[in-house]
């Protein structure tokens, strides 16, 4: 993927070097956003090694407007069994309030969905907190279908070290 031009001179692009502050900043507004503005243990330093060290293991796209990163697309492979193919998991989508009606939320969605078509993955998938139904609505404008049958876990702190020891 190249550069694309999006609505008020905003560029999206994937990541690349010195963002990080930016799509911290970012990370940072999602968690105000999603009621955790203390739950960001994330840093500039950890985000450099994550996507751009020697084996990234997440990528990013970004929107950059007036040299502001103001969206970001937080994103790492999946592989499903079944398809035998791999997929796109989307960690973080996020918008700055501000900028938001311009479009760029559905241009980096956009942008991921090709990564899968151009790569042959088949499956693009997400979370969506129950009560954020702002994006929820999105998300169905998108075309995107809920699995309500499916429930996230997660093992975390003294129980993931627990099982880990078993």
């Amino acid at each position: 993927m190249t550069t694309s031009s999006l609505s008020g001179g905003a560029q999206l692009r994937r990541a690349q070097p010195g963002d990080e502050p930016g799509i911290l900043a970012m990370i940072h507004a999602l968690a105000v956003y999603e009621r955790e503005p203390d739950a960001v243990e994330n840093t500039a330093g950890m985000l450099t090694a994550t996507l751009f060290g020697d084996e990234p293991r997440a990528f990013a796209h970004v929107v950059e407007r007036d040299g502001a990163i103001v969206g970001i697309a937080i994103w790492y492979l999946t592989y499903s069994t079944w398809t035998g193919t791999h997929g796109i998991w989307l960690e973080d989508l996020y918008v700055d309030e501000a900028q938001r009606g311009r479009g760029y939320g559905r241009a980096l969605m956009a942008a991921l969905a090709a990564e899968c078509v151009e790569r042959g993955y088949r499956r693009f998938e997400w979370t969506v907190l129950d009560w954020n139904e702002p994006s929820i609505g999105f998300y169905r404008s998108i075309g995107a279908e809920p699995l309500d049958e499916w429930t996230t876990q997660r093992l975390t702190g003294d129980r993931l070290e627990a099982l880990a020891q078993r």
